[in-house]
């Protein structure tokens, strides 16, 4: 059995080099193989608030929380109104 250590000295001990894989595999579980390595683009995002009609409200929400219990994707209100609105501003000339 191993000897047991004071938590001082655990923390003050330097860590013994580990595999990253082993590392991601303890993490992740069985998830580590499906693990991408690619960093997503990153979108910058800015704050907006309106108001709209309280039927469409209600359906967006039924939408979103539908669609998060299928997993299926977009199910954010966030991300389905960006969906919905980017064909729009392209079709108007104000995306390229």
């Amino acid at each position: 059995m191993v000897e047991r250590r004071s938590l001082l000295e655990g923390i003050t001990t330097p860590p013994s080099p580990v595999d990253p894989n082993i590392e991601k595999a303890f993490v992740y579980g069985a998830k580590a193989a499906s693990v991408d390595t690619v960093p997503s683009p990153v979108v910058a995002r800015a704050p907006l608030s309106t108001r709209i009609r309280a039927d469409f409200a209600a359906a967006l929400k039924k939408a979103s929380l539908e669609r998060q219990l299928k997993n299926v994707t977009p199910n954010s209100l966030q991300s389905i109104l960006e969906e919905a609105i980017e064909p729009w501003l392209k079709q108007n000339g104000y995306l390229g």
